[in-house]
């Protein structure tokens, strides 16, 4: 499999676990359990995860630099293995 389409299993597997709520000013926000500092917000529930996701490929990346731990989902796990990054099956 290549390695954009385990970045973006990873992410759609993540959304599934999105909760979302409107606010009082009438717009969507959503966040993800487990993923600190993740939020996505918009007009419409589909501008939210629509902003939820690309706030989520930036949150992976710069974890990833930072070398911070990412959380599994699904049984799915993004490893960072020096300079070489892959999605590999959650060891626990």
């Amino acid at each position: 499999m290549r390695q954009a389409q385990c970045y973006e299993r990873y992410c759609e597997a993540a959304l599934h676990y999105a909760q979302y709520k409107i606010l009082d000013d009438g717009t969507w926000f959503a966040e993800i359990d487990g993923f600190q500092g993740l939020w996505g917000n918009g007009p419409t529930v589909e501008s939210c995860r629509k902003d939820l996701l690309e706030a989520l490929e930036d949150w992976l990346m710069l974890k990833l630099a930072d070398g911070d731990r990412i959380p599994a989902i699904d049984g799915m796990e993004i490893k960072d293995v020096g300079r070489v990054r892959h999605l590999a099956p959650y060891e626990g």
